[in-house]
């Protein structure tokens, strides 16, 4: 009697956790139908109003005042200038930071330190990094926006994000890699260069890729520092146009011109943002690959 007993206590809870698990697997796929059905809705409404306004004309002729035709490459240009140079800003800086972080702060108390305030750079609403670059290069020069200052506000969401990346991707190269480097006499310098950053090249370039695609999208950063111009500019010391930008004061507009330009800004926008997430991944699953 107490066998059985036992025997019906324990199929009684085998029953129950069969029904929790279908209960929530059941659950999940819910939820990721329907947010799947939401991410459908607005990739085809962004499609659907975006392709009327792809054409030549889009990528060749400035932004133009209302009721007129007119494109966004002022936008375009002063997009491309600016992710390129807080690219080329917060990518040395947060390898050097990572490295430093892999291979010599790893346990130490500053290491740790200098963690914890990468991971709150990294989650600050970047609204509030476009508002210090305000207070630290706008506010100081008389109010001069600029397109430098644009690519400073980018290079401060850069930066986290290669940092955690390369701090990341280092720690994963076996340390027999190290070791063996060290043994033969190889300076510790070149052993990073040589040894470490090759085997850790996919996974940085990984993280720079996203670093891009999330900062090709950044608007409020660039209303604090960039501004924006209707005009073609290619002076960095002076207020560029963005797409993001054009786009917050196109979408909103009464004029059925500038909001066609939008719709087919934000097309464009999410299109390159896709490629270069397919990059990464396509990247860092070679790198699987080639591992095993």
């Amino acid at each position: 009697m107490p066998a059985a007993g036992a025997n019906r206590v324990a199929d009684r809870l085998h029953g129950r956790r069969r029904l929790t698990n279908a209960l929530a697997m059941v659950l999940s796929c819910v939820a990721a139908v329907v947010g799947l059905t939401f991410l459908a809705w607005i990739l085809w409404t962004l499609l659907a109003r975006g392709i009327h306004g792809i054409s030549w004309a889009l990528f060749t002729q400035d932004t133009p005042p209302p009721m007129a035709g007119g494109g966004l490459r002022n936008a375009f240009f002063g997009s491309a200038v600016m992710c390129a140079m807080g690219l080329g800003i917060g990518t040395p800086l947060g390898i050097a930071a990572g490295t430093w972080l892999a291979e010599y702060g790893n346990a130490s108390r500053i290491g740790t330190v200098v963690r914890f305030v990468n991971d709150i750079l990294l989650s600050a609403p970047s609204i509030v990094l476009g508002l210090f670059v305000y207070t630290l290069l706008i506010m100081q020069t008389g109010g001069n926006f600029s397109a430098l200052a644009g690519a400073v506000a980018l290079a401060f969401i850069v930066l986290p994000v290669v940092v955690r990346t390369t701090d990341e991707m280092l720690r994963l190269v076996p340390s027999q890699m190290r070791e063996a480097a060290l043994s033969l006499g190889v300076p510790q310098w070149k052993v990073t260069i040589q040894v470490l950053y090759r085997g850790a090249s996919a996974g940085i370039v990984t993280g720079v890729l996203l670093a891009l695609a999330r900062i090709s999208g950044e608007t409020a950063p660039l209303l604090f520092t960039a501004f924006g111009n209707l005009y073609w500019n290619a002076n960095i010391l002076q207020p560029m146009a963005s797409v993001p930008v054009v786009m917050n004061q196109f979408a909103g507009s009464p004029y059925g011109n500038w909001q066609t330009l939008a719709w087919a800004g934000a097309l464009v926008l999410t299109t390159f943002v896709l490629l270069v997430s397919l990059a990464a991944r396509a990247l860092l699953l070679r790198n699987r690959v080639q591992a095993d």
